[in-house]
């Protein structure tokens, strides 16, 4: 007898502009069998399911619907997108205490349901809302993923790309630590090609100095600031990001991600959910990867850590 495959099921909490912009992403992906919407506000999730379903003819079939958390208990993967948006001028960190209290309440209704699934934070401030629901939910660490500096590494290699001429894909560069003010460029491993960026950048044209390099760092920086001043929010991008994670994941691709994780004695600090290199499979994080930092990289990661936990105890974590 045939053995019937379990559907694969992705629920997204949340559908803002982050939250409908992933669910349009995988839905085109054509990665999974049903997407269940969740919202507070009902309506909106059901209008982003109507809109959805009335273009599936020109795609791979797909499930979509909006639902409850009742619906979690078959999910492979749950993302959260909820939480309030980051106002021009806001940082980050200043939406700490509000989305906290809100990643709480979602925690506390998936629990009731599973423990099972791999869980993806998405809301800001995204490495301690990860922290959060790994305290809320008791989950074990490989299946709590926040997406991290996943976003701030492909801006940075598409900039760097850009200045140097050649397919973002062909650049291997890192931004690690808090997805934030506080995040860094890993240079001392920076590649094209597997060459070396320095080098690379003498020897072929355009030569670009460590100044120009630093340059494009900052405009990675505060890239979702100059974001949102014109337009008000940042979400496209981050939709194809979320489909990334979720893609290594229900497709077991041990991918090598950038993305927010509770380190464990990494380069000597723990208790904090930082954006670093690790492996994501069906299992969720598989490994973490150690990099050989530079000692001004080292001081600076441990600084990041050190932002983040100061906003952990001011939240009483």
């Amino acid at each position: 007898m045939k053995q019937v495959t379990k559907p694969t099921r992705v629920v997204i909490v949340g559908t803002g502009f982050v939250g409908s912009s992933f669910a349009y992403a995988l839905a085109q992906a054509g990665l999974v069998s049903e997407i269940v919407l969740i919202d507070i506000d009902r309506k909106k999730a059901e209008g982003e399911a109507m809109d959805i379903n009335h273009g599936i003819e020109f795609v791979a079939p797909v499930k979509v619907w909006a639902g409850d958390y009742s619906d979690v208990k078959d999910a492979d993967v749950i993302v959260i997108t909820a939480g309030v948006n980051q106002k021009p001028g806001e940082t980050r960190l200043d939406l700490t205490r509000t989305n906290s209290r809100i990643t709480k309440d979602v925690c506390s209704e998936i629990v009731k349901y599973t423990k099972d699934a791999i869980i993806v934070m998405t809301a800001n401030p995204v490495d301690i809302l990860t922290y959060v629901t790994l305290k809320e939910t008791g989950y074990p660490p490989n299946q709590v993923i926040g997406s991290g500096t996943l976003l701030d590494t492909a801006r940075f290699r598409f900039l760097l790309g850009q200045h140097l001429g050649v397919d973002p894909r062909s650049v291997h560069a890192y931004i690690i630590g808090e997805h934030g003010d506080s995040e860094l460029p890993v240079w001392s491993s920076a590649t094209v090609g597997g060459v070396p960026i320095n080098k690379f950048c003498h020897k072929h044209p355009p030569d670009v100095c460590q100044a120009t390099l630093n340059g494009i760092f900052e405009e990675v920086k505060n890239a979702a600031y100059e974001i949102i001043e014109r337009k008000g929010a940042t979400y496209y991008a981050i939709g194809w990001g979320l489909m990334r994670i979720v893609q290594a994941i229900v497709k077991d691709q041990r991918s090598v991600l950038t993305v927010s994780t509770l380190l464990d004695n990494y380069l000597g600090i723990s208790d904090v959910c930082l954006g670093i290199p690790v492996v994501v499979s069906r299992s969720g994080i598989e490994r973490v990867v150690e990099l050989e930092l530079s000692e001004d990289e080292y001081v600076k990661l441990n600084e990041s850590a050190n932002v983040l936990k100061a906003m952990q105890r001011e939240i009483g974590y």
